[in-house]
């Protein structure tokens, strides 16, 4: 049987020994894993600021605020260490402009449970690539920093799914009661 304290012992031990791997090239898919990702990121990006742009709630704009600070940050450290390892960067979105949620015309304008739905599932993406990436790189660095990515996403994510529970946007699927049980 395994013993998961040892298991965790020894990916702990993996994770922190300094391999010196950075040395080594990157492999193509830790490549794609970082070009993909950021990829993603400049994309919410744009969503992210439509959303800001859009919501007169104050909570929805100052977690999209805070989700826009969090793609910040990851998309300058992902876009250092690719310029560092030579990896060509994806093709960005230009920023939205700024703009008067009242001057939005209703037919376009996007509730507040679209945007922080759509939120959500964006986050939801970039947490599942991340720990896809994590997963599948050899070098350590490369792992670590997925696993932070990972990390900071899913924590923002609470903070959304609390907002979203409080306001009655979270989308849940229908319950499942097998055939035959009581209900």
């Amino acid at each position: 049987m395994v013993n998961i304290m040892e298991t965790i012992m020894d990916a702990m031990k993996s994770l922190t020994v300094q391999d010196q791997n950075e040395d080594q090239p990157l492999h193509v898919g830790e490549v794609m894993a970082c070009w993909i990702y950021l990829a993603g990121l400049e994309l919410a990006k744009v969503t992210v600021q439509a959303g800001i742009n859009t919501t007169m709630d104050d909570e929805l704009k100052a977690i999209l605020e805070e989700d826009m600070r969090l793609g910040t940050s990851q998309r300058e450290r992902l876009h250092d260490f690719m310029i560092k390892e030579g990896i060509s960067l994806p093709p960005a979105p230009e920023d939205m402009p700024k703009s008067d949620p009242n001057s939005i015309p209703l037919g376009v304008k996007l509730t507040d449970d679209v945007i922080a739905n759509e939120l959500s599932l964006k986050i939801v993406s970039l947490i599942m690539r991340a720990a896809g990436a994590a997963s599948e790189s050899i070098r350590t660095d490369v792992g670590l920093m997925f696993i932070q990515f990972q990390a900071e996403k899913f924590a923002f994510a609470t903070r959304l799914k609390h907002l979203m529970r409080k306001r009655g946007w979270i989308k849940v699927p229908p319950f499942y009661v097998s055939h035959g049980s009581q209900q």
